[in-house]
C-alpha cells in the first residue's frame, strides 16, 4: 500500500493496535507514511514497527470516557492534529449466552460498542475542527451478519457498530468519513485458542473460498485505503475483507445427497 498511497503528515490513532489485527493495522499505516499512536490499557511487550518507524504508545482505559477524552487531548496536543482514527479494540472469550449471565454479556457489549462509540465520540472533537477533517475506521465482524453462537453478543455489539458507523457517516458529514471493515477470519498469535494446531488452522482455512485466513496485513491494507484521499468518496460503507465468506452448509449437504 505504501507504494501508490501516502499518508505521510497523518496522524492515526489504532485502539488496540499493539498485538494481532491492531498491530497489523498499525504496520500498514506506519509504512503509508502516518504517524501512529496505538493505545490499550496494557503496555506491549515490545514497540510495534514498520518501514523503520515506530508507533507510539498511551495508556487509556477505552471504557472510562473521561479517561478518553484526555488521551484524545494528548494526541492532539502532542501532534497538533488527529487525521485517522481505527476503532479496533474489542474481543470476546467462547461463551455461550446462559453461561455467562448478564453482567458479563453487557461488558462485551460494552467494549466492542460503547467504547467505539465514546471514543469516536473525542476523536471527532478534534477532527471537527481542522482542515481537512477526518477519517473513522470501525472494525467490525461478519459475527454481526450472521448468527453468532458462542458469541452472541459480540455478534450483536459488532451489528450495532456497523449501523453506528453509518448514522455517524450522515451526521458527521462533511468533514469527517465514517467506514466500516467487516473482517472474516484473521490469523493471529491467538488463532490456537480458536483453531487449534497448524493442521486445524489449515483445515478452517480451507473452508474459506479463497482457502485461507486473512493475514493482519490485509486488514492493514484495507484500512489504508479507507483512510486515504482514494476513498475520499467513500462514507457510511461496509468493506467485507473475508475471503470471499463462508461456503454455504446446505451446498455441502447437496453435495452429499446426491
Amino acid at each position: 500500500m505504501a507504494a501508490i498511497i501516502d499518508l505521510s503528515g497523518s496522524v492515526a490513532v489504532v485502539t488496540g493496535g499493539t498485538r494481532g489485527v491492531g498491530a497489523g493495522i498499525t504496520r500498514a499505516l506506519l509504512a503509508a507514511g502516518a504517524e501512529v499512536v496505538t493505545c490499550a490499557r496494557r503496555p506491549p511487550d515490545e514497540p510495534v514497527e514498520a518501514a523503520g518507524r515506530t508507533a507510539r504508545f498511551l495508556p487509556v482505559d477505552l471504557r472510562d470516557p473521561e479517561a478518553v477524552a484526555g488521551f484524545f487531548d494528548r494526541v492532539r496536543e502532542d501532534h497538533g492534529r488527529l487525521d485517522i482514527l481505527v476503532n479496533n479494540a474489542g474481543g470476546t472469550p467462547f461463551r455461550m449466552l446462559d453461561e455467562g449471565g448478564a453482567e458479563r454479556q453487557a461488558r462485551v457489549v460494552e467494549l466492542n460498542l460503547v467504547a467505539p462509540l465514546t471514543a469516536s465520540l473525542a476523536a471527532y472533537e478534534v477532527m471537527r475542527h481542522q482542515g481537512g477533517g477526518g477519517a473513522i475506521i470501525m472494525i467490525g465482524s461478519v459475527s454481526g451478519t450472521r448468527p453468532s453462537p458462542g458469541s452472541a453478543a459480540y455478534g450483536a455489539a459488532k451489528a450495532g457498530l456497523d449501523n453506528l458507523a453509518r448514522s455517524m457517516a450522515v451526521e458527521w458529514a462533511p468533514r469527517v468519513r465514517v467506514n466500516t471493515v467487516v473482517l472474516g477470519m484473521v490469523r493471529t498469535e491467538l488463532s490456537h485458542l480458536h483453531y487449534g494446531d497448524e493442521d486445524g488452522v489449515a483445515a478452517v482455512g480451507r473452508t474459506v473460498p479463497l482457502g485461507r485466513l486473512a493475514e493482519p496485513a490485509d486488514i492493514g491494507d484495507a484500512c489504508v485505503f479507507l483512510a486515504s484521499d482514494r476513498a475520499a468518496y467513500i462514507s457510511g460503507a461496509s468493506l467485507h475483507v473475508h475471503g470471499g465468506g463462508e461456503r454455504p452448509g446446505f451446498l455441502d449437504a447437496a453435495t452429499v445427497n446426491h
